[in-house]
């Protein structure tokens, strides 16, 4: 049997745990939910790596299976089909296989909170959705996965409405992520209705077989539409303008978190830009946009995770930061690395969520830094398992699997015949940065004074998460070394076969060995320096100062992208909305409304309740009605 023709288990497989879960989740067995929840992602897990050990054999087949035809209009014919080749196969390993190590780690988590079974139909859910988005081969079928990861988010961060503290806030973040995205969604969906119009299908292979030819030279549809597409990638993954919704995300569950930030959601607009790559190599000036975009948004969101308090909001916008490190590797046309650094990014960032996750459990729900300290000693293991996840972040090299894949986009960014010198000049400033936000979280975290009792050990639901995920942090890196480590890649450069390599200038300036180590010294450095400050916990000045001012606070909210779109489009529609509310439109329909209000007043009066009038009333009705067909 063809194990390839069970493809569209993969997905299935999570679609029925979210519809027992749904439907029949209040009356299931608490122990059950999880059994299900977790068990169904499990299976699919399983299935995937089973038809992946296939795969690696041949990583450059391309597999489709068809279901049916959507629906028919003259040659307008969407299909469902599933697509898999090394770019699906990468990202569906990673939805899975990650998914399933949170779902495990839920289990525990959510234990003792109330909507058990409903927080893991919506995060089945939210896992069947990614898998279709990655899956499909129609542009359609993926719009279907795409609205479906927002309306997961919408629904998982706000799963804390009930929280009587915290409703309004949560709700406001569910509601600002589904809102902000929904910009970027306007902007992608525009973007099909040119691919329509230019190739009259949504087929992705047929659309990127045909982009050359139909858009040939310096086309401005194939401009126009890769700027509409990169609209709804900027929405989806929380870049500049369209950020501002990750850091609220926090109000959600921690596994929520690590859910959205390191599997699904934020990197979807990565795979649909590696997706459609043809289309913005036929519109280079976008493609130089998107590396800029990159750029601007990894140096930006890595200066305000320096100034954050809360340990969740930390890892939001490293995790910003990091898909900066993807767009910016689009940019400059090294799509196998972005697809490397996501994968990679996906253990550690799913690890440092989990991790803090279960720091936060452990302190009774405290997630303020400054008053965590001394953890080292008390939850070990956790503190391990988070700092193997804080070194990947950093890039510590040759250890950690993050040095290898944040090199590569380092290195690309200035030797590809797309980089720049100043494009990487972006990139290791903030690789720094990193380093330096990311080593002040752990010793903040784990060392100091201890300043909260720990009231929760983790259970092997926890740990078995967090060992694995580690472990990965570390290793995984040996997927794709550097061609300058020689031929010790464990798949060789598997890579490469996911979309096309990055071309190289002739001679750059500087070798791509010395530019590995002066990335590493950055690493180094910025990890350096965060002991010197924060080796032994909070400085007396920061712990004191709950809210910033001046600068710092500037960067902690964000650099103020909130206050200035208030300023400029939420403000100025309000105002608009209050003169418009007693405009003469409204009066007519008011007016309406009052004379049906006027009509069913008066004939109410004629229910009295007195059946001689109404005896009367069919008189005279029956009167009236005879003389009128008599007098005709």
């Amino acid at each position: 049997m063809d194990i390839s023709k069970l493809l569209w288990l993969i997905p299935f497989l999570p679609l029925v745990g979210y519809l027992t879960l749904a439907l029949l989740g209040h009356k299931i067995d608490r122990k059950l939910v999880p059994v299900i929840g977790a068990g169904s992602v499990g299976l699919s897990a399983l299935l995937t790596m089973l038809i992946g050990v296939n795969f690696l054999s041949n990583p450059g087949a391309v597999v489709e299976q068809h279901l049916w035809t959507w629906f028919s209009i003259g040659s307008f014919h969407p299909e469902v089909t599933f697509h898999l080749d090394a770019l699906s196969m990468t990202f569906i390993f990673v939805i899975t296989f990650v998914g399933f190590l949170i779902h495990l780690f839920s289990a525990e988590y959510m234990r003792d909170e109330e909507g058990y079974a409903r927080f893991f139909a919506y995060m089945n859910l939210f896992v069947t959705s990614m898998l279709i988005l990655v899956l499909a081969n129609d542009l359609l079928l993926l719009y279907l996965g795409w609205e479906g990861v927002g309306l997961c988010s919408f629904l998982l961060i706000g799963f804390y409405y009930g929280d009587k503290n915290n409703a309004e806030s949560n709700a406001a973040a569910a509601r600002k992520s589904f809102l902000v995205t929904r910009i970027g969604d306007t902007s992608m969906i525009l973007g099909f209705f040119l691919l329509v119009k230019s190739f009259n299908t949504l087929n992705i292979s047929e659309i990127l077989a045909a982009a050359p030819e139909v858009w040939n030279g310096n086309n401005p549809l194939a401009f126009w539409a890769a700027l509409l597409l990169l609209g709804g990638a900027l929405g989806k993954s929380a870049q500049l303008p369209l950020q501002t919704w990750l850091p609220d995300a926090m109000a959600g569950p921690s596994p929520v978190s690590a859910l959205i930030h390191a599997a699904t959601m934020v990197t979807a607009g990565v795979y649909l830009l590696t997706r459609t790559f043809v289309i913005f190599e036929l519109a280079p000036s976008v493609q130089f946009l998107v590396a800029v975009i990159g750029g601007l948004t990894l140096f930006i969101a890595s200066v305000s995770a320096l100034y954050q308090r809360d340990i969740k909001r930390v890892l939001a916008y490293s995790t910003i930061s990091q898909i900066g490190y993807m767009f910016l590797a689009c940019g400059v046309g090294a799509w196998s690395a972005a697809v490397f650094h996501f994968m990679i990014h996906a253990f550690f960032k799913a690890l440092l969520f989990l991790g803090a996750g279960a720091v936060i459990l452990a302190l009774h729900h405290e997630q303020d830094m400054f008053k965590m300290g001394g953890l080292k000693n008390k939850i070990p293991m956790v503190f391990w398992t988070f700092l193997f996840g804080s070194a990947a972040l950093a890039s510590i090299p040759l250890i950690t699997a993050g040095f290898y894949s944040k090199d590569a986009i380092l290195w690309y960014s200035f030797a590809g015949t797309k980089g720049s010198i100043w494009l990487w000049l972006l990139g290791s400033i903030a690789a720094f940065l990193t380093a330096l936000y990311t080593f002040r979280m752990v010793f903040l975290t784990f060392f100091g004074e201890q300043k909260t009792k720990v009231s929760h050990q983790p259970g092997m639901a926890i740990k078995i998460p967090l060992v694995i995920l580690g472990i990965l942090s570390l290793v995984a890196g040996f997927i794709e070394l550097p061609h300058n480590f020689g031929d010790f890649a464990i798949f060789g450069h598997y890579m490469e076969n996911v979309v096309p390599h990055v071309n190289l200038q002739d001679s750059p300036m500087l070798s791509e060995g010395l530019l590995q180590a002066l990335a590493g010294l950055l690493a180094l450095g910025g990890a350096f320096l965060a002991w010197k400050k924060y080796g032994q916990g909070a400085p007396q000045s920061e712990a004191s100062n709950v809210e910033m001012q001046g600068i710092s606070g500037f960067f902690a909210r964000g650099w103020d992208f909130d206050k200035l779109y208030n300023t400029l489009f939420v403000n100025p529609m309000v105002w608009l909305a209050k003169i418009d509310e007693n405009d003469f439109v409204d009066s007519i329909y008011k007016g309406i409304g009052k004379l049906n209000l006027a009509f069913n007043s008066a004939l109410s009066t004629t229910q009295n309740g007195k059946l001689r009038y109404y005896l009367l009333g069919l008189g005279l009705g029956a009167f009236i009605i005879l003389t009128i067909i008599m007098v005709l």
